[in-house]
Formats: C-alpha cells, structure tokens, sequence
C-alpha cells in the first residue's frame, strides 16, 4: 500500500467520516418507516363442490392489496389444522412485495363450513379453482385473457398439496411453490421402504412398494386436528398476529365476520360433528380401517392416491419451486424426490430446495421466505433473475455460541437424476455378524426414534431430538463402518442389501416381518445420533429374503474419526406393530452401503439493503480505526540504523500492574547474531512477561523493545521476522499437524514457497504421525509441532518458551541439536527454560532475572565461573589434593578421578597452578569448573521461588 502523507490521510479519514454519518442517517431513516402500506378485506366467499358440484359452503378469506394494482396474484394456502390466520404473516410480506394475495380458511377449518376431504378433487381442488374464479374477476389482479388471472400459488404440508393439486388441474395457474409436503398420502403415511428394483437416480428417490406400515403416531395426531377442525399447530403457518386482523373502512365486505363462536357467525352454520368430526365420512372409514387394524386396503390405497398430487403431477408444466424439510418424520425428502422427478418428466421446470427445518424444525426462516417471493416476482412478473433450476440443501454445522447450530447451504446447477446427470453414490463398508431381532408380544415395548409433533419443540437444534432414539436390546441388530479418516456428507437416502430369515421352528406371522431400518452418526466417544430422527419401516411377507431397503433421506456431514452405523429395529412406538411375537436373523446381504453425494459449491443468501447499509458503516467505522492506527504506528515505527544488523536490544523494560505488582523492572540486555541465549529465572522471576511484550502481545509500562533496529509494538511489521512459541499454542484438534502448519501459514498471506514445510516437519521429527489428528498426539508430540510451527519461514530470531516441557530424553537431545545448527546458520535463538544443565549444554549466553530484575548476563562459561571454583585434571589426583589444601583460602577439594576441584575463594587459578607445578604434578588442563546450577543458585538464592 503506498505511503500516504499526514495531511491525505487526515482528508481520507474525514471523508469516511462523512459517509457514515450519512449511511447512519439513511438507517435513521429508514427504521422509521413500516413499509408499504397493504390494505385487507375479510371476505366470505359462496362455493359449490361435491361430484355433482351441488353442495353450497362458505369460505372464510381474506384478501391483501398492494400499494400498485393491477397485480399478478398468490393464493397463500394454509397447513393441516390451520386457517387464513395461521398463514397472515406469509400473505402480508408476499402483499408488501407487490402481489394481490388472498389466503383462505379450507372446507372444515377455521370459520368455513364443509367436511374435510383431504384436497379431494371434488371438494378442496373444486373450492381453489372457484377462488381462482373470483380472483379474475377482481380488478386489482392482473389478467393474462378474461377469466385467467395471472397467478400463483403456495403453502405449507396440507396447503402445499393442494398447491400441487391445483396447477394439475387448472392451466391459469403460472407458478407454484409447495412448502413441506408429500407426493402420496398412501406412501406417507403407510411407507414400506423394501424393494427389489433399482432406486432412481435422483438423491433421495424412496421406495414405491405397496403394504407397508402404519404411520400410526403423525395420523393420529392429523386426525386429532380435523375432529373439531382446528388445534394442530402445523410448522409452516405463522400464529395470527394479536390474534385480530385490521380491515380497511372503506373496502366492501360481504358477509361480514362478527359472530365470536366458531362456525356460527353470518355465512357460517353451526357444524354437527359425528365420530369422526369434519371428516368425510369415506375419509372416516379409511382412516378407521387403518387405525384398528394397522392395514390399508386397496380402495383405502386408491383414495389415499386419489387426493394426493401423485394423481396431477403428470400434467404439471408450470414453473414449481419444491421446498422440503431436512427435519420431518412427517413428510421426508423422498416425498419432495417423487414429486420433483414427476413435474420434470411432464416437461415441467422445477428448482428443488431442501432447508434445514420441517416438521419436525420449523418453517422457512426469512431468507427463504424471501427467495420464494423472488420466484413468483420472475415467473409472475418477469422481474429480477431468473431463479433457473439450481438445487440447494442446508447442511448443518458445529454449534455456535448461542446454542444454535451454524448453516451453510450446498448449491448444485440442477437436481441431480432429473437430466443426465445421476447422483454419485459412494460405498462404505459395513461389519457386523448375523444377529437374531425379536419381535415382543404386542410389539411391546418399543423402541423409540421420535416424537412426533413435538420433534420442533424438543429438538430446536435437531441434536437433541436425534439423540432421544432408543433401541431397546434384543430388538435391534447393529452394522457399523471403519472410523472416517475424512468427512463424508450424506445428501439423501442411502441403500443396503439385507438378508432375513426365521429361526428354525418361528412360523412367519400372516402380517409378514416388519422391520425398521435407521442410521446412525458414531461419534469418537460412542455417543449416538439419528439424524432428523427418521427411519425407514419396511415389511417383508416373505422369508427367506433379499431386500434392498432405502434409508431415510437425510443431510449429515459424518466427520472424521466418525462411525456410520445402521441399525435394524423390529419396534418403533410411532408405527402400528405385528402384535404376534416372533423372532428373526438378520444379516448383511451385501456388505457395502450406498450413499449418496451430491457435491457443489457453498452459497449464501445476499443480505437485506439495510443489512449492507449497517456492514457499510461498521466497514467505515473498521476503516478509519486503521487509518488511524496507521498514524499512530508511523509515528510509533522509528528505527535505529546503527542496530539494523542486531537482532534483539531491551532497553529499561518495565511492566507493572495495578495492586503495585511489577513483573518487569529496568531489564536491559542485547542478543547479537547467531548467540543461542538462554533467558533463566525462578517462577515468577518475569521472563514470560518479558517474551509476551517482545512479541507486541502486552504494552511495557516503560522502556523499549527492538528487533534489527525497529521498536515493537503490537502488530509491528518486524514481528514478521520472529517465530514464536510462547505459552503454549493452540491447534485445530480435528485437523492433522500438517494441516495445521499449512493453515496458519496461510493465515500469515505470505507466499507458500517462503514457508520451508519440509525443514520444518523435519524438525518436529513426527514422522507419519504428522498426518494424524492433532487431538490424537501427546503432550509431547504437541510441543514438537509447535516448535516446527514457530520455525516456519526459518525466522531471523527465535523465541521458544520452555520448548523441551513434555519431551522426553532422546528428544531433548535432538531439540538441543536442532537450536547450535539453527543458530549456525547466523540466526538467533531465545530460549526460556528452567532447565539449567540444558541451557548450559545447548545455549552459548545466559540472562539470569530474578523479581523482574537483571542479575546477571554474559556468556555461559563467564556465568557458570561466578561460584570461583576451577578444575584440575592431573596425573596425581591425591597429591594435586594435597597442595591445594595447603594453599590459603582454597576450600572445598575434591577427586573426581583425573580431576580435581576446588573453591579457590580469590585465590588466583594462575597461583594454584604455580603451586601445582613446583609439587611435580603434572597439570593437563586447568579452566573454571562450569556448573551452571551452583552459580544460578549463588546468584538467586536457595529459596528463590
């Protein structure tokens, strides 16, 4: 970055001054205001349906105007159990995006009148087709001829079949956004995931076999809610806001809505509730059918098929944006896959998006809500870019700090399977012997996968409810992968080939075999995670067999050191259960399980204009701090040239802190090129302290700090020049050490060729361990790949903090080896250690502090010499000893073999050697007697702690 002068960079941070002053005052603004205005109109709409669109009834609506008419339209269709208030908060922001929208309260629900007929084509399909009526006749919408409105349609589960429902039967609709919902009510509810044929090549293509098994728990809850046609809260509506709406004065109503008892206000009869409530009472008898007897007959399968989008999708053409759980017990991916693969062979384009709630998680949060509205605003309207076909699925990520899980969504151009493309599938290996599953009297009790209804309210971040899944023992069989030396991300429903039999002598019971296959996410410390709490029920009816079973689909990153396990389950208490004991083998037909992996690129959502308005002025704001820390640092950066050439000066260097406490007092010393120096000192004598401000981590209180001539400060360019390692270091535990090197190499931005990977993973001596998970090493192993990192880029000086703390003998030695050649090489070493016969082996100066202060400095033989002993080595080590104790003042003697030492207290080493000489012993080396210990000790004191 080029310099800039003091009086540019006054102007440049005035400037930006200004510009967030003015961005604030836009927010200001802005905060101020509600938004469009959208007008509403409560309306009680006549409709007749029935098969001979006979039978009168009245629906409860209300209609959102927008600012600017004519509009395209958007029927906003409601969830199982709701009504028009369920879905307010939806209609109003797709009205403040500029469509006319009108939502609905459904035949049975809410205040219309009507039995539920679960989107019957004679009745719900018969009613939103008389809406569609209405709607072209209004002059606020948009018209594509007389009587075809341009419009669309959306909604959640319940009301997204029906979405699907309408666009197969009735050309006017343009474009269709089904949220959470199925593609067949008899699969759904009633899923057998056994079958012998080829999966598809889509992700999360499911199994179409027929007599499956009672989805006993979610259908009686939805039957629960439409016996007095309200009370289940479905995820994807919103709750009435204050539970009132506001209409406009002066729009006409017809009919109004004042009666406060529901079903009895103008328009609205009291309703007679039989059994079974505002059923029909066809759906009545099938739901009856299949609540005694866990069975569905075919003319039960036939309506089931008859009133699901399985019966249009063939003839959907329009543009459909398909929206599904990742989360949902309910509904899962493989009813979105159906409906996805059906649309696109009838030549329909389709974009699919999986986001991380559901039934069982919660409806689309903001950013979804709003790329849905971008559909309908291109497909409508012909406004913004085209949305394409692009797939999108959210994988969920490590916890953040507020407890909820981090997102990020995968984005592919199409769902794969709909064009050439396949999804690739990727075989893991699984182990496990036959094992015998045992079916209890009664199917009692069973084990547990999920709470259905209640999977959002006790698994907010999905980990919780995964891990309620009970498995009880004798009722399951396990197979389990390999530990994952990588991670592996699950993007649908996977496959495996099972073999079961009976034991010799267990008759088949006349139900056939019901199994429930689930799999699990093996953590490193065995803990147990069933993603979105979903399993796939199959039945067998008959043994022995050869099954492939499809596996819920899912999105699950298994992380490294993970385990896959799938397990076969012969209960599960939201399923209807073989009340027969019976006992099975289960085995692996195939050891291989198939999974699927749709790889593509991370995207995200761009941010609302006032969220870039706020990044823009805390950018601002960033950017005049650096501009003035850029002053500062100028004025702060002074350099000394005749100390260019010296790698380290401390001048004065004080640190204190408040209580009177000073770590630091008027420590003053020079290292000059290629010294290895050893900094000694008690605990708490101030070395750390004193290595902390020489790497700009805390500010002295007095005193200066410099690096070949430069002062340090915090984040001085000099640092650049000095590798660290300084209390410790701290690793990315799931990442090898190699990773780890090259990630905080890469953190520095300097280029890959300066760092010296090589020299450095050779010095920390790890061998093929340095492709290991840092959470795997010991203390010891740690240490060394700290050291390696602090040697990255082969810095001009080097400061290690007690480097050799948890290394073991041999390695010490090589650590002592590895700083002489280092420092060889006309580098500089500082060493902190309080391992004083290491320091004196391996460094050539010594910096002995004491109470923060400087007591003494110098090279090691200097320093080691203070204590005035010296040693002789002689021929006659006896007579040496003698003649030294007849010397005054010499203290002391002893014989170490050839060597002979002694305390001379002052008296000169030239004398004693005299003395020696003239007594006829012969002295072949005399020198101080270097024992680093006794003099550290002299000069700190015994007690020195």
């Amino acid at each position: 970055m080029p310099r800039l002068s003091r009086t540019r960079l006054r102007w440049l941070a005035f400037a930006l001054v200004a510009v967030v002053v003015a961005a604030g005052v836009l927010v200001w603004v802005n905060s101020g205001r509600s938004g469009p205005v959208i007008r509403t109109e409560d309306q009680t709409l006549h409709v007749t349906d029935g098969p001979a669109h006979d039978q009168p009834i009245d629906l409860d609506s209300r209609l959102y105007l927008p600012e600017r008419t004519p509009a395209p339209a958007v029927l906003v269709a409601h969830g199982f159990g709701g009504s028009k208030e369920s879905v307010d908060g939806d209609a109003r922001e797709l009205a403040q995006r500029g469509f006319v929208v009108l939502a609905w309260s459904a035949r049975g629900f809410g205040r219309s009148s009507g039995e539920i007929a679960l989107n019957s084509p004679d009745y719900e399909v018969q009613d939103t087709k008389q809406l569609v009526d209405w709607l072209a006749k209004r002059p606020e919408v948009q018209l594509d001829a007389p009587g075809d409105p341009r419009i669309g349609i959306t909604g959640g589960s319940y009301g997204g079949a029906i979405s699907l429902l309408l666009a197969g039967s009735d050309p006017r609709v343009d474009a269709l956004v089904p949220v959470i919902t199925y593609n067949d009510l008899s699969q759904a509810l009633i899923p057998n995931s056994a079958t012998t044929s080829q999966p598809a090549g889509t992700p999360s293509a499911g199994a179409a076999t027929p007599d499956g098994v009672f989805k006993r728990s979610w259908a009686g809850i939805l039957f629960a809610a439409g016996m007095g046609g309200a009370g289940f809260a479905d995820p994807s509506a919103d709750a009435a806001e204050s539970g009132t709406v506001q209409n406009n004065q002066n729009a006409p109503a017809t009919s109004p809505i004042d009666a406060p008892q529901q079903g009895q206000g103008r328009g609205f009869p009291p309703q007679s509730f039989g059994p079974c409530g505002k059923f029909t009472a066809e759906i009545c008898t099938a739901y009856t059918e299949m609540a005694t007897t866990g069975r569905a007959s075919q003319k039960t399968i036939d309506l089931l098929k008859s009133v699901s989008p399985v019966s249009v999708t063939s003839k959907i053409t329009k543009p459909t944006m398909l929206v599904q759980g990742e989360q949902d017990t309910l509904f899962g991916l493989d009813q979105s896959d159906a409906n996805a693969r059906q649309i696109a062979q009838a030549g329909g384009k389709v974009k699919v998006v999986w986001y991380s709630g559901g039934h069982d998680g919660g409806k689309p949060g903001p950013s979804l809500r709003a790329e849905i509205a971008d559909w309908f605003d291109f497909h409508l309207r012909g406004e913004g870019a085209d949305p394409g076909t692009k797939f999108e699925y959210a994988v969920q990520g490590a916890l953040r700090a507020q407890g909820a899980p981090s997102i990020r969504t995968v984005t592919t151009p199409t769902y794969p399977g709909l064009a050439d493309s396949q999804t690739t599938r990727q075989a893991v290996a699984l182990k496990g012997q036959p094992q015998v599953v045992i079916n209890p009297p009664g199917g009692n009790p069973s084990s547990i996968s999920s709470m259905p209804g209640l999977g959002s309210v006790i698994g907010g971040s999905t980990r919780t409810a995964g891990r309620l899944a009970i498995d009880l023992p004798g009722q399951v069989a396990r197979f389990r992968s390999d530990v994952q030396t990588s991670q592996l991300l699950i993007s649908g429903s996977s496959t495996i080939r099972l073999h079961v039999e009976p034991l010799p002598g267990q008759p088949v019971s006349p139900d056939g075999v019901v199994l429930f296959a689930k799999l699990y996410d093996v953590g490193s410390d065995g803990s147990r995670t069933l993603p979105a709490s979903v399993v796939s029920p199959v039945r067998i009816s008959q043994l022995p067999a050869d099954v492939t079973v499809t596996l819920p689909g899912i999105v699950r990153p298994i992380e490294s050191d993970h385990r896959i396990e799938v397990a076969i389950a012969s209960t599960d208490q939201a399923y209807a259960l073989p009340s027969q004991p019976a006992a099975y083998m289960v085995s692996l037909a195939d050891p291989s399980l198939q999974v699927p992996v749709v790889n593509g690129t991370k995207s995200t959502n761009p941010p609302p204009m006032f969220a870039l308005v706020g990044i823009g002025v805390v950018l601002g704001l960033l950017l005049i701090a650096g501009i003035v820390a850029a002053i500062r640092r100028r004025r702060a950066d002074d350099m000394d040239p005749e100390l260019a050439d010296v790698p380290l000066v401390i001048e004065g260097l004080s640190k204190s802190y408040p209580g009177g406490l000073r770590a630091v007092d008027g420590l003053s010393f020079r290292v000059e090129q290629g010294q290895v120096l050893g900094l000694l000192g008690p605990n708490g004598a101030g070395k750390t302290t004193s290595l902390r401000m020489l790497m700009g981590l805390i500010r002295p209180t007095d005193g200066s700090i410099r690096v070949f001539g430069h002062k340090v400060y915090a984040g001085a360019p000099v640092l650049s020049r000095i590798g660290s390692f300084v209390e410790g270091s701290g690793f990315l535990p799931h990442l090898s050490g190699e990773a780890n090197l090259r990630l905080y190499w890469e953190a520095t931005g300097r280029p890959k060729e300066q760092a010296h990977f090589e020299e450095a993973i050779e010095i920390a001596g790890l061998g093929a361990a340095i492709r290991r998970r840092v959470r795997t090493y010991s203390q010891g192993m740690r240490q060394r790949l700290a050291i390696a990192q602090s040697m990255l880029g082969l810095p001009d000086l080097l400061v290690l903090d007690e480097p050799t703390n948890g290394l073991d003998p041999p390695q010490i030695h090589q650590m002592r080896e590895v700083l002489k050649r280092y420092a060889a090489t006309g580098r500089t070493v500082l060493v902190s250690s309080h391992l004083l016969a290491e320091v004196e082996q391996a460094c050539t100066h010594v910096v002995v502090m004491h109470r923060g202060k400087l007591v003494a400095a110098g090279e090691v033989a200097d320093i080691a010499a203070v204590g005035g002993e010296a040693t002789f080595r002689v021929d006659q080590p006896a007579e040496a000893a003698s003649v030294l104790k007849a010397i005054d003042g010499v203290t002391n003697v002893e014989v170490d073999g050839t060597q002979v030492h002694a305390n001379l207290d002052g008296t000169p080493r030239a004398e004693a050697l005299s003395a020696l000489v003239r007594a006829g012993v012969s002295v072949e080396q005399a020198g101080p007697r270097r024992r680093l210990e006794d003099a550290f000790l002299e000069l700190v004191g015994d007690n020195a702690k």
